[in-house]
């Protein structure tokens, strides 16, 4: 594999997160009239699939682990409701072994001496 060609699996990972990151933040957009505080939060933490997501199409390593710890965050806020929980921590499972196999490393690990 070329060391700078990006895997599919990134490929079709970041778009998910983008598209999570996009459709959660107009979903959940407060309305003037029925704003709250913990509004901010659930604002703030889709603006991170975001983040990650275009960032993880970039090549850029701390992105990977920041997607890492938004489904981590995820599995957590799911206690105690133990249906979301396994739903969850598969997702954790599947994205933890699409973000660490051995192309993804070697993408990550060559976009960042490209920066260097």
């Amino acid at each position: 594999m070329n060391l700078g060609k990006r895997p599919p699996s990134i490929l079709v990972l970041s778009c998910l997160y983008i598209a999570i990151g996009i459709m959660g933040f107009a979903y959940h957009f407060p309305r003037p009239l029925a704003f709250h505080y913990e509004d901010v939060w659930i604002e703030g933490t889709e603006l991170l699939a975001f983040v990650a997501g275009v960032f993880m199409l970039r090549g850029h390593n701390w992105a990977r682990w920041l997607a890492l710890a938004w489904t981590a965050f995820h599995v957590a806020i799911s206690f105690p409701v133990v249906r979301q929980i396994a739903i969850h921590s598969l997702f954790l499972a599947v994205i933890v072994w699409l973000l660490f196999q051995s192309r993804a490393r070697q993408y990550f690990a060559s976009k960042g001496k490209e920066r260097t």
